[in-house]
């Protein structure tokens, strides 16, 4: 025989509201993924409209989103958007006074007029990299099998121009897929035709061999002009010495002077690493960032606002709000009850939306107000070692704010200064005490160390070591792996790989 028996217990629970979690959803948007929000939001709320893309009367009586006619909070909880069979609604609570007023609502309506445009958008049609590349391919004397090769080479190179898949599967894929028999001595020859396409280098199966073939197209178009024989040498026979910049072992195995090693040197760094990003430029696309906030300096004194377009002017429909009037004068009480269950739930929600646009604006204000209070040495000067060391929780405290909510703000948020347009996150470091006991920002100690690595002998550039000692004589005491990670933050290289001749 199973022991059952019945307890109690009382645990207690966070749970987030339906607005809260819109809010915070809200709050981590850019501003155009915000446009976009609103948009889709209007589309399937009807009762949501914006004031300039209605048909709106300055002198029509609006509906405030969060407070009725004696400036009381006007909320509404999940009991009152419920009703059950023997609830009574009363039309006349819920409308105020203004908004009962007599018209005449048609069932149908024509979106369009006679001077709406009836435009629509042009397709672009571009040229991809691998159309230019056929094209150039055509005007060969080809048959029609090398052809077919041909552009099945040009159509697996990588976004860089490289061909990265073997010779061997090459083959195999175009007798399974194409039903092509070939062998591998055909798709090489066709690889070297489409490799003499431009621009120089294209269809390389690794950088080594695209230098090599952009030096030996130099060397045609140059016959008399340059000899590339000395950097055609040192990219075949001591490639991997070249890139680890080991250049007094090259020096003394091939017996030339530093000087010409540093001519044949230079002539490889002309060189085109990726030689289908200067051909495939056109067709990519350009991002545009768009600021949420504007930071402007006059007579000494920071200024910020905010775009626009964080804050459209929205507004509860006025068709829907008239729309529960009809209701309430009608003698028909058929599907009355359901009809207006629906139109309070759009209201409602359009409330809702509307007072979430305005707490994000809200929030986004004073968020970019506080970093700016305590960055104000930066935005003065623009001189980024001025900048304080700030990390969320400094801005969530001055604020009262949870460190969440400031962590959406700053994520994909851009605010444009006189000294250039950044994300929120530029304006956050961490801090170290330095020897006089004063904290500054690491922003600050890279600023130094890639100061220091700038000035330094290119013949002879210093190891993490030595720039330990620099910034310690600075007074910045960090230990040498904290040099290598800021100057693997900063994108430097090690010592041996910044070494020139």
């Amino acid at each position: 025989m199973n022991n059952q028996r019945l307890t109690q217990t009382q645990r207690q629970e966070l749970k987030l509201s339906p607005q809260q979690i819109q809010l915070m959803k809200l709050l981590q948007l850019p501003l155009i993924e915000l446009e976009q929000r609103i948009k889709e939001e209007m589309e399937i709320n009807p009762a949501l409209e914006d004031v300039h893309d209605s048909d709106y009367d300055e002198n029509e009586p609006t509906v405030d989103d969060s407070t009725d006619d004696n400036g009381e909070n006007d909320d509404y909880n999940d009991d009152e958007i419920n009703f059950s069979k023997d609830d009574e609604f009363d039309i006349n609570d819920y409308l105020s006074e203004e908004d009962r007023e007599d018209y005449s609502y048609k069932l149908q309506a024509n979106n369009y007029s006679d001077d709406d445009d009836d435009y629509e958008a042009p397709i672009v049609n571009e040229e991809t990299f691998q159309d230019y590349l056929n094209q150039q391919l055509a005007y060969h004397d080809l048959t029609e099998k090398q052809l077919e090769i041909g552009q099945y080479i040009i159509g697996n190179l990588d976004d860089n121009g490289y061909l990265n898949r073997p010779i061997a599967n090459i083959v195999d894929d175009m007798l399974f897929t194409m039903n092509v028999s070939t062998t591998e001595e055909e798709v090489s020859e066709v690889l070297r035709i489409v490799q003499q396409l431009d621009p120089p280098g294209i269809a390389a199966r690794d950088l080594q061999e695209c230098l090599l073939i952009q030096l030996k197209r130099l060397q045609e178009d140059n016959p008399f002009h340059k000899d590339y024989s000395l950097a055609m040498t040192i990219v075949k026979d001591f490639f991997d010495e070249f890139t680890k910049k080991h250049y007094d072992k090259i020096s003394k195995k091939l017996e030339v002077s530093n000087r010409d090693l540093k001519a044949a040197l230079d002539e490889i760094l002309k060189l085109n690493p990726k030689p289908a990003d200067a051909s495939s430029s056109s067709t990519k696309n350009i991002h545009y960032i768009t600021p949420d906030f504007f930071v402007y300096v006059r007579d000494g004194k920071v200024e910020l606002s905010l775009d626009g377009r964080n804050a459209p002017e929205l507004r509860v429909s006025k068709s829907y709000l008239k729309m529960l009037d009809e209701f309430s004068n009608s003698k028909d009480n058929r599907g009355k009850q359901e009809a207006v269950q629906f139109v309070k739930q759009k209201i409602d929600s359009a409330k809702w939306f509307i007072d979430a646009i305005n707490q994000r604006q809200n929030t986004l204000y004073i968020t970019m107000k506080a970093i700016a209070d305590i960055q104000e040495e930066y935005f003065l000067t623009g001189d980024e070692t001025r900048l304080k060391p700030m990390i969320l929780k400094d801005v969530a405290d001055k604020v009262g704010l949870d460190i969440s909510t400031i962590s959406r703000v700053a994520n994909s948020k851009y605010v444009q200064t006189p000294y250039g347009t950044h994300l929120l996150k530029f304006f956050f470091s961490e801090g170290i005490t330095n020897e006089e006991g004063e904290e500054v920002s690491t922003r600050e100690i890279k600023k130094i160390l890639k100061d220091a690595v700038e000035n330094e002998d290119k013949a002879s550039p210093m190891t993490d070591e030595q720039l330990m000692f620099v910034l310690k004589e600075k007074g910045y005491p960090i230990a040498r792996r904290t040099v290598a990670k800021y100057r693997e933050q900063l994108g430097i290289p090690v010592g041996r790989m910044r070494k020139k001749i």
